[in-house]
C-alpha cells in the first residue's frame, strides 16, 4: 500500500431521511440495516482498510456520536477520530479532516467517503478507489466518483461529464446537478452524459486546502486556525474555528466553483443507503417486488413495498402496494412508498429524536 494515501470516512451525519429507523441518538451510519453483522460505519471501514493502511484512517463525526464510533471502531487510534463540535455541512468536516492529514503527509492523496454507503463489488471498487488516488497524486486535480444513472431518481446528484475520456474512464466535470425535478432526471438519463454522484471523493490535501482558501474567503481566517490546531501539542481539542464557519456542502462550496474537477465513471456497483425510496429500488426484492430488510413478514395479496422491523416483531400484512412498513423504538410508520413530503411532515409532528 502506498505510504501516502490516507482515507477520511464522514460519520456525522442524522440520516433524518431514513426515519424512523434512523434516528438523531443512533443514525443508520451505526445501525446494521442489511442483517450483516456489521454495521454500515463498520463495513466502510472494512472496505477501505483493504487499500489504505489501518494507520491512515480517520473518522470525522459529531461530537455527539463519539461514543458510537468508539464501540464501533474499538481498534481505530483516538487521534484518528475527530469531533465536530457543531454542524457546519461537508465542507467544513473535510477541511479539518484535510488540515489533520496535512500534518502528517502534506502530499497526502486523500479519498473522501460516507460512511452509510452499500458497495456490492469490493474487488472493483478497491481497484477503482486506487487508479483515483494515483490520478489526484499524479495531477493535483480534484476527483469526484460516478455511476451510470439507469433510472431517473431525484434523489441522487448528478455529474454531468465532459465528451472526451482519459485514462481509466476519468472525464472532466461540466455540471453539477443536485436532486433535479423529475423532468430534468429523465432528460439526463435519456442523454447518457449524466452519472450519479456517489459522494465519494480524492483529493491531495495540499491542493484542497488552497482550493479552499481561493474560493472561501469565510475560509481565509478559519483555515489558518485549523492548520495551527492541527499543528499544536493537542490537535484533539475541539477547534472553535468551527463557530465561525458558514454551513456549506463540499459540492457547494468547493467542487461546483472549482476549475480543475475531474469525475472517474465507476462500475462497483453502489446503493445509496439515504432514502425509502432509494433502497427499495438497489434492495433485492421477493418474486412480488417486496423487500424485507432483516425482517420477518408474511405478506397476503403485497406487492412492492419496503419492510423494516426490530428483530422481535413480525408483520402479517395484506394488500398493501408500495408501501413503507417501518419501526423503531415507540414508532411506527405507514406511508406511501413515494411520498416523500408525508413522511417529512410525520417526522416533523413525531417531533423526531
Amino acid at each position: 500500500m502506498s505510504n501516502r494515501n490516507f482515507c477520511l470516512i464522514l460519520a456525522g451525519g442524522i440520516g433524518k431521511r431514513l426515519w424512523p429507523v434512523s434516528r438523531s441518538s443512533k443514525p443508520k451510519q451505526f445501525l446494521d440495516l442489511c442483517g450483516t453483522g456489521r454495521t454500515l460505519l463498520q463495513q466502510t471501514y472494512d472496505r477501505v482498510s483493504q487499500f489504505v493502511d489501518a494507520d491512515k484512517i480517520y473518522i470525522s463525526t459529531n461530537v455527539q456520536y463519539l461514543p458510537l464510533v468508539y464501540e464501533q471502531l474499538p481498534q481505530v487510534d483516538d487521534m484518528h477520530i475527530l469531533e465536530e463540535p457543531l454542524r457546519r455541512g461537508t465542507l467544513a468536516s473535510v477541511t479539518w479532516g484535510m488540515a489533520m492529514i496535512r500534518k502528517i503527509e502534506p502530499e497526502a492523496r486523500v479519498l473522501v467517503t460516507p460512511a452509510d454507503q452499500l458497495i456490492l463489488r469490493e474487488d472493483v471498487f478497491a481497484k477503482d478507489m486506487l487508479e483515483g488516488l494515483d490520478f489526484v497524486g499524479n495531477t493535483g486535480n480534484m476527483l469526484v466518483m460516478g455511476i451510470k444513472a439507469t433510472r431517473p431518481e431525484t434523489g441522487y446528484g448528478y455529474i454531468q461529464k465532459s465528451d472526451v475520456g482519459h485514462e481509466n474512464d476519468i472525464y472532466r466535470v461540466k455540471t453539477f446537478s443536485e436532486k433535479p425535478a423529475p423532468e430534468f432526471a429523465r432528460m439526463f438519463v435519456q442523454d447518457g452524459g449524466f452519472l450519479w454522484n456517489t459522494g465519494l471523493q480524492v483529493f491531495r490535501a495540499d491542493t484542497f486546502l488552497n482550493t479552499v482558501l481561493d474560493l472561501q474567503s469565510d475560509y481565509q481566517v478559519g483555515l489558518p486556525r485549523m492548520l495551527e490546531q492541527a499543528e499544536s501539542d493537542d490537535p484533539k481539542l475541539v477547534p472553535e474555528v468551527f463557530q465561525i464557519l458558514p454551513n456549506l456542502s463540499l459540492a457547494v462550496g468547493v467542487l461546483e466553483k472549482a476549475n480543475n474537477v475531474y469525475v472517474k465513471e465507476c462500475t462497483f456497483g453502489w446503493a445509496d443507503m439515504g432514502t425509502w425510496a432509494s433502497l427499495y429500488e438497489d434492495l433485492p426484492a421477493d418474486e412480488s417486488g417486496n423487500v424485507v430488510m432483516n425482517s420477518k413478514a408474511y405478506l397476503y395479496e403485497c406487492s412492492n413495498n419496503i419492510i423494516s422491523l426490530p428483530k422481535d416483531r413480525i408483520a402479517v400484512v395484506k394488500g398493501l402496494d408500495d408501501y413503507v412498513i417501518a419501526e423503531e423504538g415507540e414508532i411506527l410508520m405507514i406511508c406511501p412508498r413515494g411520498d416523500a413530503a408525508t413522511m417529512r411532515r410525520m417526522h416533523t409532528d413525531t417531533k423526531f429524536k
